[in-house]
């Protein structure tokens, strides 16, 4: 074991999908978050009596992929059957290496090639008919079914390797519609549209969905920004939550771009107010187990990345301390809530955002921008008195009146001090007899 562990090191390989890190499974939720509410997909859980009406449902869907088949000019059922359990049991070999070796040592090869032909049909079908809108009730599925298993097939320990999607589907006759159906799919459930922002192949579901999320990561050459306190101290950003920026004439804005890492700040005028411009999100039942098992996705030993997911959650739960905080973001348009209070969203990313290791950099130049724009003391005032003088339609009325008589008495005293004369004071000049 020692050499077999000892001679991955420096080797770039694909994170293997694996158990969720030990880091995690104390976690309050972890039930909840991580494990399976309707259906078991790949090894990790394969087996386990409480998922014996998903197993059902996983046959139904399987079937009726097959059923969809044009394969071998027209020939019948069992042969389509055959022929993809072929495709699959020939690259059993590569596909047990996407998996750590713990998980699937249990199984032959025979086991495994008919447990991942099921799964892998029964996805495909699943995110066809999703995508398609079409009915699950011709396989007398409920829709409280249909909705946690889509959560299912977002959970890490429920993932089966991408290169075994795109087998099935090159073999289906149909690759063409299938790959569409997964855009479409991972479109709604991302809510932005799929690019092909990386040049290698998705590993699973959940890393595709990471990284439609994400969008690009931003290359270009940025200045420098210098904080305005010392970067020694660890405690440098001294606002906290959406309410202290309120506080110093940062207002809230909605970006165009969907990707969580199109975060900005800029000021009016490059002087007041400041806006933050912040990504759209949703909020809902799906949020909490979709965000921790990206963050426990990124937490994998052999998975390099920049923690892109953590280290946005980690942004907006600095921002989010309570539920005026949640408020302010659903009036500027950036989160929609779909959960229920605006307490139960902050509670939400108090949770999933606590004993997170951001990356570093992430979000560094916002945040300095943020905080020297804090700190200045004009910026400060005018907030204040904006705040103060103008924070309702009648004091600004009552402003707008004040300025008009000023500017009343001011013209009065002007003509009558600096009028020029006129023949009617020239004639009131004039001696009586």
């Amino acid at each position: 074991m020692l050499k077999r562990v000892g001679g991955q090191t420096g080797v770039a390989v694909a994170a293997k999908i694996q158990k969720v890190i030990f880091l995690l499974r104390d976690h309050n939720h972890f039930v909840k978050y991580f494990e399976p509410r309707v259906a078991s997909i790949g090894p990790i859980h394969h087996g386990n009596t409480k998922y014996e009406l998903g197993e059902k449902y996983k046959l139904r869907l399987a079937y009726q992929f097959v059923q969809g088949l044009s394969l071998n000019n027209g020939d019948n059922l069992d042969n389509d059957i055959n022929h993809l359990y072929k495709k699959i049991n020939k690259a059993i070999k590569k596909l047990r290496e996407c998996f750590e070796e713990e998980v699937t040592k249990k199984y032959d090869d025979e086991t495994l090639t008919w447990m991942l032909f099921v799964d892998g049909c029964a996805i495909l079908q699943y995110i066809f008919c999703a995508a398609n809108y079409d009915k699950f009730e011709e396989l007398n599925i409920k829709n409280d079914s249909v909705a946690f298993a889509q959560q299912d097939l977002f959970l890490l320990e429920n993932q089966v390797p991408y290169c075994l999607l795109k087998l099935l589907m090159r073999f289906s006759g149909k690759e063409d519609e299938l790959k569409k159906s997964i855009e479409i799919f991972i479109r709604n459930v991302s809510s932005q549209q799929m690019e092909l922002i990386e040049k290698r192949e998705p590993i699973h579901l959940l890393d595709l969905l990471r990284t439609t999320l994400l969008g690009p990561a931003d290359t270009s050459s940025r200045k420098k920004l210098t904080c305005p306190r010392s970067e020694d101290d660890p405690d440098w950003q001294s606002y906290r939550n959406v309410q202290e920026l309120k506080s110093a004439g940062i207002q809230l804005k909605r970006s165009k771009c969907r990707s969580l890492r199109n975060v900005s700040f800029t000021r009016r005028f490059n002087f007041y107010p400041g806006y933050l411009w912040l990504p759209p999100i949703t909020v809902d039942d799906s949020t909490g187990p979709k965000f921790m098992n990206l963050i426990a996705y990124e937490m994998c030993l052999d998975f390099k990345n920049d923690f892109g997911i953590s280290s946005y959650i980690s942004f907006l739960d600095s921002l989010i301390d309570e539920a005026k905080d949640v408020k302010d973001l659903r009036q500027a348009h950036v989160l929609h809530n779909f959960l229920g209070s605006d307490q139960e969203v902050a509670e939400l990313f108090n949770a999933i955002g606590t004993d997170l290791v951001p990356n570093a950099e992430a979000y560094m130049d916002v945040k300095f921008q943020i905080q020297g724009y804090y700190d200045n003391n004009w910026m400060t005032w005018m907030a204040q008195f904006f705040h103060d003088h103008f924070s309702s339609p009648w004091t600004i009325f009552a402003f707008l009146g004040v300025l008009l008589g000023l500017a009343l008495t001011a013209t009065q005293t002007w003509y009558a001090v600096d009028s020029p004369p006129s023949p009617c004071d020239d004639f009131c000049k004039l001696k009586l007899p």
